[in-house]
């Protein structure tokens, strides 16, 4: 080897190690963009929603149904606006949009503590709705899948465990708050909407950049390959590169997924996931069943809602990363966990531990709910219309989410057996989210497809 050409390739090489060190500095940057997403705006607005029903109502004189209405104000908006944010991101960068939809949600937030009428809650919800979709749905599983090719299914679901996270912290701080005084609940509101626009839109502004290839860099993962690969020619690691940037593109159109069994299968397997998880909500009313048979459960309510936040924390970053060897035992372990999660609080067993632990597990299938959708989205269609295609298939949960309490509320409450009726529900549903997540991965073969 000439020394001129062994000076050329020493150069490239050290040229690839400085791209793929920069590549991991900054994939890790828009993992901390997305923990911050995750953790503030998505965790305050959806996990903290419970702790102003009692505080709010009072304050006006309304039913508490009044005020849970802006939940579903909040659901059925975000039906409506995530195609169309879908489109959007396809048309717009994700810095742009996420900083639009991060200042939507404080700033409509904040105004909740404003309200002189229970009305003015309903606008401020349909504002939320509006900003809400890019952030829960469609930053992480799109940030994720763009800047890395390994590893995609553990950062997805470590970056969605801080929904939890988030909420276990936010939670008791927003009670003390409430609890401060009679308009402790407006205090709340403006402080936490303060917290949401301060810790997010640095990072959706400064941070957040759709593609490694808007800064020069590969997916992480695909650089260390051609790193490698440099030992052998230039050429053949420059091919490798335009390959590894070129799968960013890769997959089928919208236009055809659409019309496919698999975009339907995995729309409904959303549903059901989506209509399952929401059976946990009954659980403390179900352990205020045992207060003649063991009181220290019935008085466990928190205990028990508190399990499964902490087993669909632990769920999501496990089963992220299962993802990455193997969607289909991802699909399999998740609904393994909340069949004896469910069977466990089933069984009646006057032992705390076991009922705790029976929470727990039927977590580990509630984070399937945002973890396992997306990836079985992009296993099946690839990225190249992934936004508009997992925004229309998020309908389904939006609209779920704003039905699925009316429903389970119904069947608990239209029987004397209302508990055997819902847990023989959620074992049908699982088992069906199993068999559908199958029958779409059958299909997952995007590469391969004509776009």
């Amino acid at each position: 080897m000439s020394p001129s050409t062994r000076t050329s390739r020493d150069t490239f090489q050290s040229a690839s190690r400085s791209t793929s060190r920069h590549t991991q500095n900054y994939a890790y940057a828009i993992v901390a963009s997305c923990i911050a997403i995750m953790f503030f705006p998505c965790a305050i607005i959806l996990t903290c929603f419970g702790i102003f029903i009692t505080p709010v109502t009072q304050y006006f004189g309304v039913p508490k149904v009044s005020f849970s209405l802006v939940f579903s104000v909040i659901c059925l908006t975000m039906m409506v606006a995530l195609p169309i944010t879908g489109r959007l991101l396809k048309k717009y960068s994700m810095r742009t949009i996420l900083t639009i939809d991060t200042l939507l949600c404080g700033l409509a937030y904040g105004a909740m503590g404003l309200v002189q009428a229970v009305w003015q809650l309903y606008i401020c919800g349909i504002v939320i709705g509006i900003g809400l979709p890019g952030l829960i749905f469609l930053a992480v599983p799109t940030l994720i899948g763009n800047w890395f090719s390994k590893r995609v299914g553990f950062f997805t679901g470590l970056c969605f465990a801080f929904t939890g996270i988030g909420g276990a912290l936010f939670n008791p701080i927003g009670s003390t708050l409430i609890a401060s005084g009679s308009d402790g609940w407006r205090m709340c509101y403006f402080i936490f909407a303060a917290i949401i626009l301060a810790c997010t839109l640095p990072f959706t502004f400064f941070v957040v950049r759709d593609k490694p290839s808007d800064l020069g860099l590969l997916p992480m993962g695909s650089d260390e390959k051609n790193v490698e690969a440099s030992a052998s020619t230039d050429a053949k690691t420059a091919t490798e590169s335009a390959h590894a940037q070129s799968n960013l593109d890769d997959g089928i159109s919208a236009h055809k997924a659409l019309r496919m069994p698999s975009f339907f299968m995995i729309g409904a397997f959303y549903a059901l996931i989506t209509l399952n998880q929401q059976i946990s909500q009954f659980f403390p009313s179900y352990a205020a069943t045992f207060a003649a048979t063991a009181p220290e459960i019935a008085t466990a309510g928190g205990l028990i809602a508190g399990a499964v936040m902490v087993g669909q924390a632990v769920g999501k970053v496990v089963l992220g990363a299962l993802n990455d060897t193997s969607e289909r035992i991802a699909c399999f372990a998740g609904v393994l966990c909340g069949v004896v999660g469910l069977v466990l609080l089933w069984l009646k067993i006057t032992a705390l531990p076991i009922m705790l632990l029976g929470a727990a597990l039927f977590g580990v299938v509630y984070a399937m709910t945002t973890v396992e959708t997306p990836i079985l989205v992009r296993a099946v269609f690839g990225n190249k219309d992934y936004t508009i295609i997992y925004s229309r298939i998020a309908i389904v949960s939006s609209l779920m989410s704003a039905i699925a309490l009316v429903v389970w509320s119904l069947i608990v409450d239209g029987s004397a057996g209302g508990y055997d009726i819902l847990f023989g529900l959620g074992f049908a549903l699982m088992l069906s989210c199993l068999i559908l997540a199958l029958f779409a991965l059958r299909n997952a073969h995007w590469a391969n497809c004509t776009r």
